[in-house]
């Protein structure tokens, strides 16, 4: 049988995990792994950035639940992703950067870009390692496999040599790992449930609340097994972060701005994969005496900034897919009627805001007009602070991964390469983009990756001129020093027009939703500009 070369070796690996799209950014030291993967039919989307590469990559994962993968040049290629890959270790995003790297010859003479890459990530990372073997190439893309899919999951690294990936091998003399990751979701024992369910039973104002452990469940439809337990504890539900879509944002059980209301009066809150972290009050929400029941696939999370009372080890798919195999239910509708109440207060308070016709925009009005442009059938990625906060509440999410936001690394530039993973996978959906102006700027370069690839995405900036978030902080700590807060209403639609695509400003709100239209109809890869009021309020994540 012909030889084949390391980038081959591995492209086939990569096609085996189940991959069939890699974003790069090409660069001599990863030449035939790229090549490998054009041999092996998948598909490679190059971007302008390394970082780009990684969040895409990230994105990828969140959308499919499969192995997402960036490949990226040696040197100031792999330091360039360092950020990306952050962002998906705390998203738990099962992800595999691969590296270029020196040639093996030239260790420790100075090769060009020569470095010890596997150093950096290893706090960031669930394993980093060299590649050295040709031949074990196969076995190097499955053990990183195996890592990226351990407990809720995370990034991996690996970065090979140039001479180990060009070097020709036999394929048969290449044992070619299978069965080399765990393939069913870990449950609870009968005991273990029992006692659950009889703690749900006998609640009163019983809480679901799922968080970013939920989006990595391995079972089969979590999300039906969820909407079936609602129902059947008359339960109000609340979903965070990447959980959002589990539930479709009118289920009836589903809450949005009553949250806080909730889990405050709650005895009993049944967290599936929660983080207790800056974006759940570290805990402190929660009523103090509610029985706090913590499922999570990840043990490090369970019990942490809350006490657990009972804390569970598990997919938590699985166990609400037991709770309701085994008929847990109780009766009492009053509890879900009170949350419904607080909801609709709460969202009338919106409503009456979102109807203000003030130029500059009201945040309120931009966040439920573009929530209505983009409907319950889209993808949007959510890139900025403030604005991006606001328009969450207003948003249709309605399926997992409905939603693309940083996460808890609050990370600016996730927009476009988002938005490019989405269109990758999904290219027939609408992708959008809800950015805040600061964050434009991280990555606006993308959007030429997205006129280059035929991407038609659309984004839309609430450009209040400022770095909202923190000039509120700023003015209230150094009023008479304030600096580096302001942006100016800045032209970022002719940019992307300049670049391919479509650009439009916008300041009167009777003018928006004709502009999203307009942008959709061009069927290139668009930005709305949208001059919004300033919001002079301040973020509580910031502990200030």
């Amino acid at each position: 049988m012909e030889k084949i070369h390391g980038g081959r070796v591995v492209a086939r690996a990569l096609r085996a995990e189940g991959v069939d799209t890699v974003f790069m950014l090409t660069g001599g030291h990863v030449l035939p792994v790229v090549d490998g993967c054009v041999l092996e039919g998948m598909r490679v989307v190059d971007v302008r950035h390394e970082q780009a590469a990684a969040h895409a990559a990230d994105a990828y994962a969140r959308l499919t639940g499969r192995l997402g993968v960036a490949v990226v040049t040696a040197g100031p290629g792999v330091t360039d992703a360092v950020t990306g890959v952050a962002n998906a270790w705390f998203a738990n995003s099962p992800m595999l950067l691969i590296g270029g790297r020196h040639l093996t010859k030239e260790d420790l003479r100075g090769g060009l870009q020569e470095m010890d890459h596997p150093r950096l990530f290893r706090s960031i990372t669930r394993w980093a390692e060299t590649a050295r073997d040709t031949s074990r190439l196969a076995e190097y893309v499955a053990t990183a496999a195996r890592h990226a899919f351990s407990g809720r999951g995370g990034p991996v690294f690996l970065d090979i040599p140039w001479d180990v990936q060009a070097e020709m091998v036999a394929p048969e003399g290449i044992a070619w790992p299978t069965g080399y990751r765990a393939n069913r979701p870990a449950g609870v024992p009968d005991e273990v449930l029992s006692e659950i369910a009889a703690t749900l039973r006998g609640a009163r104002r019983p809480v679901i609340f799922a968080g970013t452990g939920w989006r990595w469940s391995r079972a089969a439809a979590p999300e039906e097994a969820l909407a079936e337990l609602a129902a059947a504890l008359d339960a109000p539900v609340f979903l965070n972060s990447l959980a959002r879509g589990a539930l479709p944002w009118d289920h009836p059980h589903l809450g949005n701005r009553a949250r806080s209301h909730a889990l405050g009066r709650a005895d009993v809150v049944l967290a599936l994969g929660v983080d207790w972290d800056f974006r759940t009050g570290y805990g402190t929400r929660v009523a103090a005496d509610a029985v706090v029941i913590h499922v999570d696939a990840e043990p490090s999370r369970v019990g942490w900034n809350r006490p657990a009372d009972v804390g569970v080890v598990a997919d938590p798919g699985a166990v609400v897919a037991q709770l309701v195999a085994s008929g847990c239910h109780r009766r009492d509708p009053a509890w879900l009627e009170e949350v419904r109440g607080v909801e609709a207060a709460k969202r009338a308070e919106a409503e009456e805001a979102a109807g203000s016709d003030a130029s500059p925009i009201h945040p309120e009005r931009f966040a439920r007009e573009v929530a209505e442009f983009f409907g319950d059938d889209a993808i949007v990625a959510a890139d900025g602070g403030d604005i991006v906060s606001t328009t969450a509440k207003w948003l249709r999410t309605s399926f997992p991964g409905g939603l693309l936001d940083p996460g808890p690394f609050g990370c600016l530039g996730v927009g476009a390469p988002f938005a490019i993973a989405a269109k990758a996978v999904h290219p027939d959906r609408r992708v959008g983009i809800v950015y805040g102006d600061g964050s434009f700027g991280f990555n606006a370069m993308e959007y030429d990756t997205l006129v280059r690839h035929g991407m038609p995405v659309i984004g839309v900036v609430g450009n209040d001129g400022a770095w909202n978030n923190i000039k509120a902080i700023h003015r209230m700590l150094y009023p008479d020093r304030m600096v580096g807060a302001d942006l100016g209403i800045r032209p970022y639609h002719d940019l992307v027009a300049a670049l391919g695509g479509y650009g439009e400003f916008v300041d009167d709100p009777k003018e928006l939703r004709p502009a999203l239209e307009r942008a959709a109809d061009s069927g290139v890869p668009a930005l709305v500009n949208v001059h919004i009021a300033e919001q002079l309020r301040m973020s509580s994540v910031y502990g200030i």
